[in-house]
C-alpha cells in the first residue's frame, strides 16, 4: 500500500471558500464520507490527506470547483447541490472529474428571464456538440438526463438566431398504462397530457404568454406524431420526443418529413417503451439502420448525466440491476 500524502490547495477568497466547501461545509462532508481523504482548512489553504490516487482525484475536483466558483463570480454558471452530489458520487466510484469549466462555459441559449441554459455533464456537452455539427441527432438515455430540455433549448437558440423559421415539437400519443378514451374532453384535450412536457420546456425558455403568441402565428407547433404524415418540413427545427414509442414505420415516416434548411433531434429512452409486447421500437430500429449514415449522429447519455433529484439516479440504477438479475 502506498504511503499517504498531503496536497495543499489555495482558496483565493472567503467567498470562493464558501462556494467550494458548500453551505455549512456540506461539500467537504460529502467528499470525506465518499472518499478516504481528510480535508483540513487552515488560513485560506485546504490540506488534502490520504492515499495518492484518492488525493489526486479529490484535489482535481476541488481545483475545478475553484475555477467554476471564479467563473460564476464573473457571471458564468454555477453548480447546484445536485451537481456537487453527482460529482462526489463519480469520485466515490473512482472516476476523474470532467472538465467542469469547459462544460459550464458552453451556453446554448439564455431564457427570457435571463437563465443561462447549457450542458451540465460531459455527456450533455457531447450531445450539444452533436446538435451543432449534425443535421439529425438521436439522443438515447434514461429519464432526467436533459434530452428533451436541451433539444428545445437548441431549437429556441436556432430560432432566435434566424437559422430556422419555426419550431416543431412532436410526440407519439401512446398510452403508458392508461387509455385516451377515459380522459375527459375532446381530442385536443385528450392529447394535451402527452404534449405537456414539451410545453413546460417552452414556458421555461420563453414564457407562457410569448409561447402562446408564437403558437398562434405558427412559429411554434406542438402536435402528436400522427399530424406529421404527408408533410414536408422546410426551414424548421423539428424535435421528436419519446421516440421509443414509435414503430419502425412511424419512425421512417417522421424522418422522411425533413425538408431543406431543417434540422431534427430525436430523443427517447429504450428502457421505457410503451409499445405492445414484442413490437420493435422505431428508435431501436433507427439506430440499427442509420448508425453509419453520414450526417446522422447517435448520442447515448447515462446515469452520470442525470441532472434531476439524486433519487432519480438511484431509481434508474435499481431498475437496471433488477433487469440484469432477471
Amino acid at each position: 500500500m502506498a504511503e499517504p500524502i498531503q496536497k495543499i490547495i489555495t482558496l483565493p477568497t472567503v467567498d470562493i471558500t464558501r462556494q467550494v466547501l458548500g453551505h455549512q461545509d456540506s461539500t467537504r462532508r460529502l467528499i470525506e464520507a465518499a472518499v478516504p481523504v481528510k480535508l483540513d482548512l487552515r488560513d485560506g489553504e485546504l490540506f488534502v490527506s490520504g492515499e495518492p490516487d484518492d488525493v489526486e482525484r479529490t484535489s482535481n475536483l476541488l481545483e475545478q470547483l475553484i475555477s467554476v466558483a471564479e467563473q460564476s463570480g464573473r457571471g458564468g454558471r454555477s453548480l447546484s447541490p445536485q451537481d456537487i452530489s453527482r460529482l462526489v458520487d463519480q469520485l466515490k466510484n473512482g472516476q476523474d472529474a470532467p472538465n467542469l469549466e469547459k462544460i459550464l462555459s458552453d451556453t446554448v441559449v439564455v431564457s427570457e428571464r435571463g437563465k443561462i441554459v447549457g450542458p451540465r455533464t460531459a455527456g450533455q456537452k457531447k450531445y450539444v456538440q452533436a446538435i451543432r455539427e449534425k443535421e439529425m441527432v438521436f439522443c438515447i438515455g434514461p429519464a432526467g438526463t436533459g434530452k428533451t430540455y436541451l433539444a428545445v433549448a437548441a431549437a429556441v437558440a436556432a430560432f432566435k438566431a434566424h437559422e430556422v423559421n419555426r419550431i416543431i415539437l412532436t410526440r407519439p400519443a401512446v398510452e403508458a398504462g392508461e387509455r385516451l378514451g377515459f380522459l375527459p374532453g375532446d381530442f385536443e384535450a385528450k392529447i394535451d397530457p402527452y404534449l405537456k412536457p414539451l410545453f413546460d420546456a417552452l414556458y421555461d425558455l420563453f414564457d407562457a404568454e410569448k409561447t402562446q403568441k408564437m403558437i398562434e402565428r405558427r412559429a411554434i407547433e406542438v402536435a402528436p406524431l400522427a399530424y406529421m404524415r404527408g408533410r414536408t418540413l422546410n426551414d424548421a427545427f423539428i424535435i421528436l420526443d419519446e421516440a421509443q414509442n414509435t414503430t419502425p414505420m412511424q419512425m421512417k415516416m417522421f424522418l422522411t418529413r425533413m425538408g431543406f434548411g431543417s434540422r431534427m433531434i430525436i430523443t427517447g429512452d429504450v428502457t421505457q417503451t410503451d409499445l405492445p409486447h414484442q413490437q420493435e421500437s422505431g428508435l431501436v430500429a433507427a439506430e440499427r439502420i442509420l448508425s453509419k449514415v453520414n450526417g446522422v449522429s447517435f448520442v447515448h447519455l447515462g446515469k452520470t448525466d442525470i441532472v434531476r433529484h439524486n433519487l432519480v439516479q438511484r431509481i434508474v440504477e435499481a431498475f437496471e440491476k433488477s433487469s440484469e438479475t432477471k
